[in-house]
């Protein structure tokens, strides 16, 4: 499996693959960071630094990657972008995560980490990150690219829309519905529905800036 990034979260999800027994075939690939030119991770994992050189892998051994990185936007632009060169889109769920039984569904392209607990009929679109021991509700939809920084709490019946980012033990608290492009605040209490393209903040959150609309 290809890594996309070498750094940061990109190690959390090489664990998240050692704990599923899979680290005989990881690759990482990291074109803005210098590294010498034999350098590898843990000295163990090999770094490719081109675009070519990652085609080629994903050609000739294994065509799955995962995304080693956060923000959402740049977690979308990454897909594409190793789609277009015949990557396939994969899901990295730790086995130390506790999964629902009932109606959940996850879907191609999530990292869900250690500790997580994700109850029933909970929804998680494409490419969602959920970070170290979050917990998600009952009846939530997670929406497409979302971070959940760790820690994070997200009640029942809660909604969280595409490509937002939620702060680092942060709590959602329920039937509260985030817009599109949202950062939610480390720390915050939400208690009422935020809209799309804002910054809230706070205990009790409130909005504190307007973010421009994506163009995606």
């Amino acid at each position: 499996m290809l890594i996309i990034g070498a750094c940061g979260f990109a190690k959390e999800v090489l664990e998240v693959l050692y704990q599923l027994n899979k680290v005989d075939d990881i690759i990482f690939y990291d074109d803005i960071n210098n590294y010498n030119k034999d350098e590898k991770i843990y000295n163990s994992f090999k770094i490719l630094r081109t675009l070519s050189e990652a085609k080629d892998y994903l050609f000739h051994n294994d065509s799955s990657f995962t995304i080693g990185i956060g923000n959402p936007v740049l977690r979308k632009k990454t897909k594409d972008k190793f789609e277009n060169i015949g990557g396939v889109f994969t899901s990295i769920i730790s086995p130390l995560s506790r999964i629902g039984h009932y109606r959940n569904s996850i879907s191609v392209g999530c990292n869900i980490m250690t500790g997580t607990v994700v109850t029933s009929n909970v929804k998680i679109k494409e490419g969602a990150l959920i970070n170290l021991n979050c917990t998600v509700g009952h009846d939530c939809i997670i929406g497409r690219f979302v971070e959940l920084s760790p820690g994070v709490n997200v009640s029942g019946n809660c909604v969280i829309g595409d490509y937002s980012t939620i702060g680092t033990n942060a709590t959602i608290l329920p039937n509260i519905t985030i817009g599109k492009n949202v950062v939610i605040g480390a720390g915050a209490v939400v208690n009422k529905n935020i809209p799309d393209n804002v910054v809230a903040v706070g205990v009790p959150s409130k909005i504190i800036k307007q973010l421009p609309k994506l163009e995606i």
